[in-house]
């Protein structure tokens, strides 16, 4: 599996034939977004900074199945559940869909525009067992670092990604971020991609993997 990040929420995850982009921002929003075909869409919130759908995300004869709420859904053998959660982005009360997916042998958990209100008993029977966990740490309406840790390591995830924060401007809410996860400060370890096969999972936990944005 690879995982690109390309800038505030959207990511592409990458296995074989296979291509999901997460959190695509539209046209119309104030985030770049980058030109590919994908399989698969996945939208946390209705908002144009999360919501690229099929017209955005379609690429020659590639046209993708794309999700945008709570549920179960299986496209191309891949296993999606959709759980609820809230989101105060934008100053507006939203439901934020956290995915999780199974992706080669690996649990891949993906928080989106989730704030700090608390989960419901049944989206965190959901959420056990996470191998990769993708959480923001950008606050003003999703969790702040601090929180956004202390959820990640009750998820007991193996590898946590952060994302929504801008490491140019927001470098402060990364270093806080390292900090909870016992960085001693200083300019953190960016890699391009995340490369990874389920056997690279054996011992980790609850290690921090940051990726550097890569926008066409």
């Amino acid at each position: 599996m690879i995982v690109t990040y390309l800038g505030h929420q959207f990511f592409k995850i990458q296995h074989g034939d296979l291509t999901i982009a997460v959190n695509p921002p539209s046209k119309t929003s104030k985030f770049k977004s980058s030109k590919f075909g994908a399989d698969i869409v996945l939208a946390s919130i209705r908002h144009e900074d999360f919501n690229g759908g099929a017209e955005d995300m379609s690429y020659g004869e590639r046209k993708p199945f794309v999700i945008q709420g709570p549920g179960e859904y299986e496209v191309k053998g891949v296993f999606i559940k959709g759980l609820q959660g809230h989101s105060g982005y934008d100053m507006v009360d939203w439901i934020n869909t956290i995915y999780t997916m199974t992706i080669d042998n690996m649990r891949i958990c993906f928080l989106g525009a989730q704030d700090d209100k608390s989960l419901s008993a049944e989206t965190k029977e959901g959420l056990k067992e996470i191998d990769v966990l993708f959480v923001p740490i950008g606050g003003e309406g999703v969790l702040e670092a601090t929180p956004a840790y202390k959820l990640a390591v009750s998820l007991e995830a193996r590898i946590i990604i952060p994302m929504h924060f801008d490491p140019k401007n927001d470098f402060t809410l990364l270093q806080t971020f390292l900090k909870e996860g016992g960085s001693k400060g200083g300019a953190p370890d960016m890699i391009e991609k995340l490369t990874i096969k389920r056997k690279d999972l054996d011992g980790k936990e609850g290690e921090i993997v940051v990726l550097s944005p890569q926008l066409s």
